[in-house]
């Protein structure tokens, strides 16, 4: 996120009749605190960052049939634990675990229970394998909690005679594959000028410049999170 960026993506959305209601700015530190990308992915990161294991609901046979281990048993050897807890028990950062994570991918050593809910078998030199859910989530997380870091965001309106919000999404911001995006979309104008504006790397389908709602309803669940407005404050609550 840098200004450039963010003078550009102002400036598109207000090319195309987007009314911007309000803007700011949020912290890592924040993000970090208030688990605000947490809940952004819940469905991934419950199982990463929020829930223990053993509030998890864990196919006991797929468990077993991984690992040869009865789900009950794992739990009693004290060797199972989420994304974030894991990197504590084990005394490594969001990178460590995210390459190990890889390895036990490639060593087989993964069962996946069924969407964005994963376990593994993380084995650290020097250390003692540890089962991990969800390992891949603290690397894609530490992106929006590093210090120092920040994000940009704009809470917007426009007439959907005007725009339709298929439109929005594919023509004002773009596919999340920048490379797939129109030239004077913003994801494709961000891509083009990405080392104009300031960033360090080349933006990718993981890291796209911008981010909008998938929808009002989700727009709505997202200012509830980001924004921290009630429901009744809320102009679709």
């Amino acid at each position: 996120m840098t200004d450039k960026v963010r003078e550009l993506a102002k400036a598109g959305l207000q090319k195309h009749g987007i009314k911007i209601l309000r803007e700011g700015s949020l912290k890592a530190e924040v993000i970090d605190q208030k688990k605000l990308i947490d809940q952004h992915y819940y469905a991934i990161a419950s199982k990463a960052t929020i829930l223990k294991p053993e509030q998890l609901n864990v196919p006991a046979d797929k468990f077993q049939e991984q690992f040869g281990l009865s789900w009950d048993e794992a739990l009693k050897s004290g060797k199972v634990f989420n994304a974030m807890d894991g990197c504590k028990h084990l005394d490594i950062d969001a990178s460590q675990l995210d390459a190990a994570w890889s390895q036990a991918k490639a060593a087989k050593k993964l069962v996946k229970f069924g969407g964005g809910f994963y376990c593994g078998l993380v084995e650290i030199e020097g250390k003692d394998p540890v089962y991990i859910f969800n390992g891949f989530f603290m690397a894609m997380r530490s992106k929006f909690t590093k210090p120092g870091s920040s994000i940009h965001y704009f809470s917007v309106e426009w007439d959907a005679n005007a725009l339709s919000w298929a439109d929005f999404r594919g023509k004002v911001l773009g596919p999340t594959d920048p490379a797939e995006a129109p030239v004077d979309s913003l994801r494709g104008q961000i891509l083009a000028k990405w080392e104009d504006l300031g960033l360090k790397e080349k933006p990718n389908v993981g890291d796209n410049g911008m981010h909008a709602s998938a929808s009002p309803f989700e727009g709505f669940a997202e200012r509830n999170n980001w924004l921290e407005l009630s429901v009744k404050e809320d102009m679709f609550g």
